[in-house]
């Protein structure tokens, strides 16, 4: 029994050595499935390197062979079509046909006439533009003057972008020689005070008419040349353009691009006038007169704007594109139009009288009866110098009454005593001593199915003033009229304007 029990002790001692083998291993087993399960942490980054210098310099190629490679390409195909420029346009002038030579060739001349002196202004303004930066920079304390103000003038030849350009890169420089921001505000202000200068009173006085181009079509042609040529583009963008509004004014598929690009509004000013008036905009008209009036003289706005205004309403109510009514509210607008400028100097209760809607289509009569309700029966003194009156004689039509009211009213913008008669009205006897007031008479242009009534009346005139002149005003707004020779064969001048009457008048007013 005691070796019974001293050898369990024995037994139990080895079976514990012979588990702890079998639970290290299980322990080393749950340890390698823990190193599994958690991931080592990833090695610290590397610190970036600093590019080479070899680096640098392929990525500044990279960028620079697009710009410079189609800087190439214009170069060459420059240089080609200069070799070649004659042969070039006589295929072109071939191209058009011969039927249209003259119109062609024209064409060519107009366009290279004006590139030239397009380039020729730039060029000059360009170079008065770097001068000028370069003194006030070199005043203001920038360092290398001279360098920073050709590099403006030369930057200044792409439209809009150029300049702005130029004044970033000496901004940026000036702030990089001062510390402080003196030098950049003052190159600043410098740039921007010419650049308004040259821009908005220097530029439109060189250039004048050379390019008419509307400023939103230099800006549109700047991003499209600059799209298809890239910086070459920008700076050939002005001229390419200037071409092809050049060539629209002589070949009819590219006018559109010519009314599109040009300066000069879509409508001329008769039709300005015909367009306001159908609408009823008759400050807008007053307005765009007066704009006239202030450079000019109301027979030319007669002759230029309300005339050609005027005729396009008549032609258009005879082909039946507007009513009766709306060709009424055009004449209401002439109305107002004439009595606007008639009253100004007569003060508030004039103007009340001149707003008088029109109520009929007798515009002539019912100016003349509002000018008289101004001025008297004998529409002024008698108590004037002899053959000091130019007599203005109407048929009595609404043709023949608006035309002699226009024409008084423009002699009487340039100071001349100018009356109107009508012959529709019966004559009145009490004025047959005053005969030898009148020096001039200027009746209407006779239609041609009027003409036997309008030598008559032409006839009596010459037998009742045969002292004075008698002129007639032949329009080129008119159509079916007598032939000029019938007409001048009866009269002692023929005139084409009132402009010309209104000169004729103040020359003296004698027949040659």
């Amino acid at each position: 029994d005691e070796q019974l029990r001293g050898a369990l002790p024995t037994t139990e001692v080895g079976r514990e050595r012979a588990g702890a083998p079998a639970r290290s291993s299980a322990r080393q087993s749950r340890a390698n499935q823990a190193a599994v399960a958690t991931p080592a942490p990833a090695p610290a980054p590397a610190p970036p390197q600093a590019p080479s210098t070899s680096d640098l310099v392929s990525k500044l190629l990279s960028a620079l062979v697009g710009p410079i490679a189609e800087v190439g390409i214009v170069f060459v195909l420059l240089v080609f079509i200069l070799l070649e420029r004659e042969s070039l346009g006589d295929r072109f002038i071939r191209l058009v046909g011969e039927s249209r030579l003259g119109t062609t060739v024209q064409a060519l001349n107009d366009t290279a006439q004006g590139v030239s002196r397009f380039f020729l202004a730039q060029a000059t303004v360009n170079a008065a533009f770097g001068v000028v930066v370069a003194a006030g920079l070199w005043l203001i304390g920038i360092p290398h003057a001279a360098l920073w103000g050709a590099i403006g003038g030369v930057l200044r030849f792409v439209p809009y972008v150029g300049v702005l350009g130029a004044a970033a890169l000496i901004a940026l420089f000036s702030a990089a020689v001062d510390p402080g921001w003196t030098l950049v505000f003052a190159s600043l202000g410098l740039f921007l005070a010419l650049e308004l200068l040259v821009a908005h009173v220097i530029e439109p006085q060189v250039y004048g008419h050379s390019t008419g181009l509307a400023p939103l079509a230099v800006i549109v042609s700047a991003l499209f040349w600059g799209a298809l040529w890239g910086p070459v583009g920008l700076l050939l963008s002005t001229p390419l353009t200037l071409c092809l509004v050049v060539v629209g004014r002589h070949v009819a598929a590219l006018e559109p691009l010519t009314i599109l690009l040009t300066e000069s509004p879509g409508l001329n000013a008769g039709q300005r006038f015909y367009q306001r008036a159908l609408g009823g905009s008759t400050a807008t008209i007053i307005q765009d007169a007066r704009a006239f009036l202030r450079r000019d003289s109301f027979a030319r706005y007669c002759d230029q704007t309300l005339l050609p205004g005027l005729a396009l309403g008549l032609a258009d109510f005879r082909s039946g594109r507007i009513d009766g009514q709306q060709l009424a509210r055009i004449q209401t607008q002439v109305v107002r139009l004439a009595e606007s400028f008639a009253t100004t100097k007569l003060g508030w209760r004039a103007r009340r009288r001149a707003s008088i809607v029109l109520t009929d289509a007798h515009v002539g009569t019912r100016l003349r009866e509002m000018r008289e309700a101004r001025l008297g029966r004998w529409q002024g003194k008698l108590d004037v110098p002899s053959g000091s009156i130019a007599l203005c004689v109407s048929s009595g039509s609404d043709r023949d009454e608006l035309l002699t009211e226009l024409l008084v009213r423009a002699l009487n913008d340039a100071a001349i005593d100018a009356r109107s008669v009508s012959m529709g009205e019966p004559p009145d006897r009490s004025a047959d001593d005053k005969a030898q007031l009148v020096g001039t008479v200027f009746v209407t242009y006779p239609p041609q199915d009027a003409f036997a009534a309008w030598v008559a009346l032409t006839t009596e005139f010459r037998a009742a003033l045969p002292h004075a002149v008698l002129a007639t005003i032949r329009l080129p707004l008119d159509h079916a009229l007598a032939s000029q020779e019938e007409v001048a064969a009866q009269v002692d001048l023929v005139l084409h304007s009132y402009a010309e009457a209104e000169t004729f008048m103040l020359e003296g007013g004698k027949a040659a």
